[in-house]
């Protein structure tokens, strides 16, 4: 049984203003401490995250969009699917988003559901809250996303406990040993046939 995770909230934070990304651009770089790592991994039922790292380009796009260009590496403990032994995976993830002020993904939304209708459908923006873009979401967004459901040690193969069927426990099982059975006389003292 997994235990509830009691952390709320978005425990990796990296605030970017777009008002102060300059014309060139600007890079960040994020490490997440071993406390946001502890927060995190309590929140995706991971054993631990070792390490979370992310590395971002954000590049001025005309209309107020951003471009946010990236990557992420982590190496988390899980619990191996098959063996149920303590297992580490390592994440590695690019990361390719536009950002755009939230007025502008609302229309876009409107548009989307116009494109949907003619079989076009691109990926809309995320959208810039208050003039700000959250690194660290962002990468526990792709981190949560990367791992893997049923994660299985280097080799381990389930195989399934395989019993012979007995041949008389089957739905119609009944139907035989009725079909099997010896005729009774009716009242006439007649057999039925």
């Amino acid at each position: 049984m997994t235990k509830a995770p009691t952390v709320s909230g978005d425990p990796w934070r990296a605030f970017v203003n777009v008002a102060q990304i300059p014309e060139s651009g600007l890079h960040r770089d994020i490490a997440a401490d071993e406390a946001t790592r502890a927060a995190m991994a309590e929140i995706a039922a991971l054993r631990n995250i070792s390490t979370a790292r992310a590395s971002f380009d954000l590049s001025l796009r005309s209309g107020g969009r951003v471009h946010v260009a990236g990557h992420l590496t982590a190496r988390i403990g899980q619990t191996c699917a098959v063996t149920l032994e303590p297992i580490e995976n390592d994440i590695d993830e690019n990361i390719d988003l536009i950002f755009a002020p939230v007025d502008e993904v609302k229309e876009l939304f409107d548009d989307l559901d116009e494109e949907a209708e003619h079989g076009k459908l691109p990926e809309p923006p995320e959208p810039i809250e208050n003039g700000i873009i959250d690194l660290g979401r962002l990468a526990t967004d792709v981190l949560f996303l990367a791992i893997d459901p049923y994660p299985r040690k280097e080799g381990a193969v389930f195989e399934a406990r395989v019993t012979a069927a007995d041949p008389g426990d089957h739905p119609f099982a009944a139907l035989k040993a009725f079909k099997a059975a010896p005729k009774k006389p009716t009242s006439g003292g007649r057999e039925e046939g």
